[in-house]
């Protein structure tokens, strides 16, 4: 009687724990939130058009191109595999050094300066105590960043026309200085391609570093001003630490493009002038003239799929880097 009992709690518990365990899984979710899924779906789908559908044509980078009557499509299908020798372009270049170091040194610039000049701004734009004001100045910090590098090209020119431009006409001229001819002269546009990139992208990034310090827990500050804290050294021991998550995240965004340059910047800018070449010359640049000068769109492919992966790898090996000093930090 007792094993009866026994074996009759057994499916009485069994049948309980078959009934009150959770359900989970992505039908259930599914169904579950299936309003959600749907106010979801329009992104995902353009999600998906624009960045994983176009991932299919990254086979061209290993084919020998050619159109063929039928269309696109039917063109790639039917071409050729060459392997690796549309990657050998890039490195086969006597070039090929100064390309890569020209990228891999204006990435870091710009991350520093970007970094470093954005996160000043924005302490000091909340630092401002009439509104009206504040807005001002981030309405004009912001605006460049929806101007296109054609624009910057001209107003760029604007100071820098060897017999119209303002620094030679105004700045050179009050000190006594002979015009300089900037765009027969490599040596001053490393600076220049640093201060435009600033000019350009400073506001935008300023705008989310103010975000953050917004955020900020304002019973923070008013605990350390009861402790004696002076600003300066609010900022140091408040401010920073609780922007460091953002600071990291953008860092890591920065770091995952840093085989990526902006065509507009280093092809517009310089107004593609050829003694420029070797020091505004990058990947990006290389790759748009070798596609222009040859319409080899294999070798551009290839171009496009190696700073993807290398981005991959950067963005990986910088997010582990991240992890190990604070997991908390990292992305993923």
């Amino acid at each position: 009687m007792s094993v009866r009992n026994n074996l009759s709690f057994k499916r009485i518990f069994k049948a309980n724990d078959i009934d009150i365990k959770p359900k989970n899984g992505f039908w259930h979710e599914l169904v579950k939130n299936k309003a959600l899924f749907l106010m979801l779906l329009p992104g995902a789908l353009v999600l998906f058009l624009n960045n994983y559908l176009p991932m299919f044509g990254a086979i061209i980078a290993f084919k020998n191109f050619r159109f063929h009557e039928g269309g696109f499509i039917p063109s790639l299908l039917k071409s050729e595999w060459s392997g690796f020798k549309n990657f050998e372009f890039m490195f086969a270049t006597p070039d090929a050094f100064n390309i890569i170091r020209n990228t891999l040194f204006y990435n870091l610039a710009f991350i520093i300066t970007c970094t470093v000049i954005s996160i000043a701004f924005a302490i000091m734009l909340n630092e401002i105590y009439s509104q009206k004001l504040a807005k001002f100045y981030q309405s004009a910090m912001f605006l460049p960043f929806f101007l296109s590098w054609v624009v910057f090209n001209y107003l760029v020119y604007a100071y820098l026309s060897p017999d119209k431009g303002f620094i030679n006409m105004t700045v050179l001229k009050l000190f006594g200085q002979e015009s300089i001819s900037w765009y027969n002269e490599p040596k001053y546009w490393p600076l220049i391609i640093i201060i435009v990139n600033a000019w350009k992208w400073v506001g935008n990034n300023c705008i989310i570093y103010l975000a953050a310090i917004i955020a900020v827990d304002q019973e923070l500050y008013e605990a350390a001003r009861i402790d004696g804290a002076n600003r300066w050294q609010q900022i140091i021991k408040i401010t920073f630490p609780q922007i460091a998550p953002v600071i990291i995240v953008m860092f890591l965004v920065f770091v995952g493009r840093i085989f990526n340059t902006d065509l507009g910047l280093f092809f517009q800018v310089p107004r593609n002038a050829a003694l420029l070449r070797p020091v505004t010359q990058t990947l990006d640049a290389y790759i748009y003239q070798t596609l222009i000068g040859l319409g080899d769109i294999g070798m551009s492919s290839a171009g496009a799929f190696f700073q993807s992966v290398v981005g991959f790898i950067t963005i990986i090996a910088a997010n582990l880097f991240v992890k190990k000093i604070d997991r908390e930090s990292s992305i993923f």
